[in-house]
């Protein structure tokens, strides 16, 4: 009986110790979100320092990547971290890049205890923080909210794994399944909160792609305009392999505020890539997909990643759409869709390509929906995304 009382109290401590670790990781992956879109080439890592079951530091990784967000959290926590738990969402850094090693300063700082959340794949990395924390006395835990983790650092992983962003395919859609009327014109299709949502994701991406078509028929500026958030626009990117894009078009007015660059064939007009340049458009030519006009998509996501980004969105049109779906490469969807239908004569979401290439697809499963006034909004995930081999 005694013995039965004592394991069950055991038990029952067992379960507090697990739910206070799930509480503080689920804050450093929310610490983490913060820094989604502004930390790259680096993850947006989250931190928390916790001693006696009180916060005493916290942090996420800064813009541009540095400081990393345990440094931050340890700038916070000064003396109170040694004997502490540290909580952070990705396996610390355990090489000398352009800041000291992580694993280090976590060791310098006294703290005893680590749990992460997952390890870190870069070569320079991959188990060696852990295992110098180990060395020095650390314990450490990994695993928890590993899932979540994962697909926080979706971005990270994708680059480090496949030499290419994270991609998400966003899509405002009629319920009819358009993007657009007749011929292209561009009309209103969902409301406010929809379009604030959008807004949202393309602060969380480190860049925002389009097509040709859609900045001539559209004349986007593809920043983010939440209030507060203006700072927070992505990298603009335009697949333009005739470089047709209008020196008069807002993208290119707008270059010098927020960069921009246009992703063109190896043979397009030297004269007007310079006139673009001296405009402050980054022109990169890229190789033609073998059998087609378009340009070749993996060299332009290598050529993305090799520049430091790390999640990409990309906004369409329906072609451009078409091929990122055909080609495999889309790891999330986002259909946004409104209430009103456009019409049988409608530019397709995705062209010829049927719809259900996502919504009844077997390479991709719901993973979230939610309703945003008049408006839904559909979150297709890739499955297995994070495979080296999907």
């Amino acid at each position: 009986m005694i013995f039965g009382v004592m394991e069950e109290q055991h038990g029952a401590s067992l379960r507090t110790e697990r739910a206070v670790d799930l509480h503080f990781m689920q804050l450093a992956l929310a610490l983490g979100r913060r820094s989604l879109g502004a930390s790259a080439p680096n993850p947006a890592v989250g931190a928390v320092i916790v001693k006696d079951g009180v916060i005493v530091g916290r942090g996420w990784t800064q813009p541009g990547g540095r400081p990393h967000a345990e440094a931050e959290a340890l700038r916070r926590a000064v003396e109170a971290a040694r004997g502490a738990t540290l909580y952070v969402t990705l396996e610390p850094c355990s090489h000398v890049g352009k800041t000291p090693p992580c694993a280090d300063a976590v060791i310098a700082a006294g703290i005893t205890r680590v749990v992460s959340a997952i390890e870190d794949p870069t070569p320079e990395v991959s188990g060696q923080g852990h295992a110098r924390l180990r060395a020095a006395g650390v314990s450490v835990e990994v695993g928890l909210c590993a899932a979540e983790a994962a697909h926080h650092h979706a971005g990270h992983f994708r680059r480090v794994r496949d030499r290419r962003p994270h991609i998400i395919l966003k899509l405002a859609l009629s319920s009819d399944g358009k993007i657009a009327a007749a011929g292209g014109v561009p009309v209103a299709i969902t409301g406010e909160a929809a379009r604030a949502r959008a807004h949202l994701l393309r602060a969380q991406c480190s860049a925002i792609l389009v097509g040709i078509g859609t900045v001539l028929a559209d004349d986007p500026l593809l920043t983010c305009r939440l209030p507060g958030m203006e700072k927070r626009s992505p990298l603009r990117v335009v697949l333009d392999h005739a470089l047709r894009i209008p020196e008069s078009s807002r993208l290119v007015q707008s270059a010098r505020e927020t960069p921009l660059w246009v992703m063109t064939s190896e043979v397009a007009e030297a004269s007007r890539a310079m006139k673009l340049g001296a405009a402050g458009v980054r022109v990169m030519r890229v190789p033609v997909a073998t059998g087609a006009t378009g340009l070749d998509l993996v060299a332009v996501l290598r050529a993305l990643s090799e520049s430091g980004v790390t999640r990409l969105v990309v906004e369409g049109g329906a072609r451009v759409a078409s091929s990122f779906v055909t080609a495999a490469l889309v790891d999330e969807a986002w259909l946004l869709r409104g209430p009103d239908p456009i019409g049988d004569d409608g530019v397709s979401a995705l062209g010829a390509l049927p719809l259900t290439a996502i919504t009844g697809s077997p390479r991709f499963r719901m993973r979230a929906s939610e309703t945003l006034d008049q408006d839904a909004l559909a979150i297709y995930e890739r499955v297995q995304s994070m495979n080296r081999s999907s």
